[in-house]
């Protein structure tokens, strides 16, 4: 049995559930939105990479250690953009969250928060996990902000660690919440979501 088994997650007219082939022309469009596949700190698919690019993870949650959601408007069903599970660790009930972006018209709206508050419940409320941890790329400022927003704590840099979409290597910038925080850290997302709804 799978540390994370397919499961559909819904708050706030965002839905999570298990990417699919069927998201192809979706995660198409969305990645269009903003022509995404450009930016050098990212790993959003080109248009004509957008197949393979579910195929993998289809392949990983297959292999156990990731679990890609479309992030879909619940009201409209359209595609949003995808966010994952990943170095999903069951003996020690860790995991990460990534593989994350969106069509640019929605960045900086609730759909981020929501989703991050939807994962962050099950992995620490269902899953039982002790840790979720994050990771980005040193120059990717705007995400390392919005990890931090999400209360979750910089655990240091990786120095040389991974190869970027240009061939230039990265260092990358490690985050992580353990279930003690997580209590205060749900309290602080709900409270941050309440105020953008007024």
């Amino acid at each position: 049995m799978a540390f994370v088994d397919p499961v559909t997650l819904c708050e706030r007219g965002v839905r999570l559930e298990p990417l699919a082939l069927s998201h192809e022309e979706g995660l198409r469009t969305a990645a269009a939105d903003g022509q995404l596949w450009k930016l050098r700190i990212t790993s959003v698919p080109e248009p004509q990479d957008t197949r393979a690019y579910i195929e993998s993870a289809l392949k990983m949650r297959e292999d156990g250690n990731r679990f890609a959601f479309a992030v879909v408007d619940d009201a409209t069903g359209t595609v949003l953009g995808t966010t994952s599970y990943h170095d999903i660790l069951p003996a020690v009930k860790r995991v990460e969250i990534g593989y994350t972006w969106y069509r640019q018209s929605v960045q900086r709206t609730h759909v981020n928060t929501t989703a991050k508050l939807l994962m962050m419940g099950h992995a620490f409320d269902t899953l039982g996990c002790h840790v979720v941890g994050w990771r980005t790329d040193n120059f990717n400022f705007a995400s390392q902000r919005a990890i931090e927003r999400l209360g979750a704590k910089k655990d240091g840099v990786i120095r040389g660690h991974a190869l970027r979409r240009d061939g230039t290597i990265r260092d990358t910038v490690m985050y992580s919440m353990r279930s003690g925080e997580w209590p205060e850290a749900r309290a602080q997302l709900l409270y941050l979501l309440e105020q953008r709804a007024q």
